[in-house]
């Protein structure tokens, strides 16, 4: 028996397999897988069409309006403003909650209300030991480094090597 082609196509066979499945012929159904080339690259599956892809735009701007993402929160304003929940809290008494939110997502407010990372709240700052709110207040005060004495280290040392230290320590004890 010589073979007109080789099947190497599931579908090739047709509706032969699903057939021999529903009728109960298992004989058949055997010879049919055994006629299929045993090359699994051979399938229908890995021989589909193929269509020119073209690479899609991934910069950030076209993410987000792919996504639908809002304008981004800024971290803090440009210029330091006190007042800046004000508006919003005027704008809630007049129009409502729902009103505000919609503001909000537009034109989302500042997460603070300065942009200075320096910067230490008050709460903070009296939450400190004294020493440390005398530094950062020295700090603030303009007081730097070149103000206070240098310590001349070479002289430090030498006094350790000689004793005279240990002597003034000996003394105050």
């Amino acid at each position: 028996m010589q073979l007109e082609r080789i099947l190497n196509k599931e579908h090739q066979l047709g509706d032969t397999l699903a057939k021999s499945v529903a009728q109960d012929r298992r004989a058949d159904f055997a010879l049919c897988l055994a006629m299929l080339s045993p090359n699994v690259l051979d399938f229908s599956e890995f021989h589909l069409p193929e269509s020119e892809t073209s690479e899609p735009d991934r910069s950030e701007s076209a993410l987000k309006k792919e996504l639908q993402i809002g304008p981004q929160q800024k971290m803090a304003p440009e210029k330091f403003d006190m007042l800046i929940g004000e508006h919003n809290s005027r704008l809630l008494h007049e129009q409502g909650l729902t009103e505000l939110r919609l503001r909000n997502c537009l034109d989302p407010e500042p997460l603070h209300i300065r942009d200075d990372k320096k910067h230490i709240d008050l709460v903070v700052l009296d939450n400190c030991e004294p020493t440390v709110q005398a530094k950062i207040l020295a700090k603030r005060a303009g007081m730097l480094e070149a103000d206070k004495p240098k310590m001349d280290a070479v002289g430090f040392y030498d006094q350790l090597e000689s004793g005279e230290m240990q002597q003034a320590i000996q003394l105050s004890a």
